[in-house]
């Protein structure tokens, strides 16, 4: 008994490959975008571990030590409260005792130490000169012995910052010309076999706008389709990771994932639809000869 052939019909769009390709640039891209957000809350957190130590002196009452505090709060660089911590001598002697496993209270006699704040200042003074600026303006407040930072540690984090963000820019430009080329190419050879309808549309005197309309129309669900589908193929990933890699969600940002998500359905239906829209402005422009 003959098998029965299954015909292919004319002009059928492969719309599973084109949602397939789609998806699978917008989820590279997604991966890069998830990488690029990881780095930024990495750069966040090793900054808000940059701390400066404020010394007071000795023999301050609890009076005049709280007036210290209270004029630390008030600088613009210290965005809150709990940017400050105050540590006792006697805390800073107890931490040193067990770290050293050496009491030297019991040969000098006394605790040598002073009371401290750790102080977080806000990133956006961590250049060089700015942070100068802020251990001179400390070190001349009432009740200050010294101020102390690690000055060397602020400008290793921003020139190694600096050559990560143009490294990454450069990335980010040859991977979105790379996804537009991709998805380009894809809906191009995907209408290829949607040309001859194209013709007998016009051929019948439909006008352009009737004849693009429904395969933008179309393009846009199929970006928006991708889009979904390389979003959540992402946070599967993600929540893999997250239970795999010990710390990892300590760089998780939800809001910004929500935000790259928005941006990967939006650019999904933007290159989706302008290549739809160019290529078949391309195929109405042909003779028939060049359909062929």
């Amino acid at each position: 008994m003959q098998k029965p052939t299954v015909k292919k019909k004319l002009g059928s769009y492969p719309y599973v490959g084109v949602i397939a390709s789609i998806s699978l640039a917008l989820f590279v891209t997604g991966l890069f975008g998830t990488l690029v957000i990881y780095s930024q809350e990495l750069e966040r957190l090793v900054r808000e571990s940059i701390r400066v130590q404020i010394y007071l002196k000795n023999g301050l009452t609890e009076t005049q030590r709280l007036q210290v505090e209270k004029n630390i709060e008030a600088l613009p660089y210290i965005s809150n409260k709990e940017a400050i911590t105050f540590v006792s001598k006697s805390e800073a002697a107890t931490k040193f005792i067990a770290e050293t496993g050496e009491d030297f209270t019991k040969f000098l006699g006394e605790n040598p130490l002073h009371d401290a704040y750790l102080v977080t200042v806000d990133p956006a003074y961590h250049t060089a000169e700015k942070m100068k600026e802020i251990q001179t303006e400390l070190e001349k407040m009432s009740g200050v012995f010294q101020v102390f930072y690690v000055e060397s540690l602020i400008e290793s984090i921003n020139r190694n910052i600096t050559k990560v963000g143009l490294v990454l820019m450069g990335i980010v430009v040859v991977l979105i010309i790379t996804i537009v080329l991709l998805i380009n190419n894809t809906i191009r050879l995907a209408l290829f076999s949607q040309r001859f309808l194209i013709r007998s549309m016009q051929l019948v005197g439909a006008k352009r706008w009737f004849i693009q309309r429904p395969f933008i129309w179309r393009a846009m669900v199929y970006g928006v389709v991708a889009g979904l589908l390389a979003s959540l193929a992402i946070a599967a990933l993600l929540n893999y990771a997250n239970n795999h890699v010990e710390d990892l969600a300590l760089l998780l940002n939800d809001d910004h994932l929500l935000i790259l998500s928005g941006i990967l359905l939006l650019l999904g239906v933007i290159v989706a639809t302008g290549s739809t829209f160019f290529s078949i402005q391309r195929y109405l422009k042909m003779s028939l000869d060049e359909l062929y």
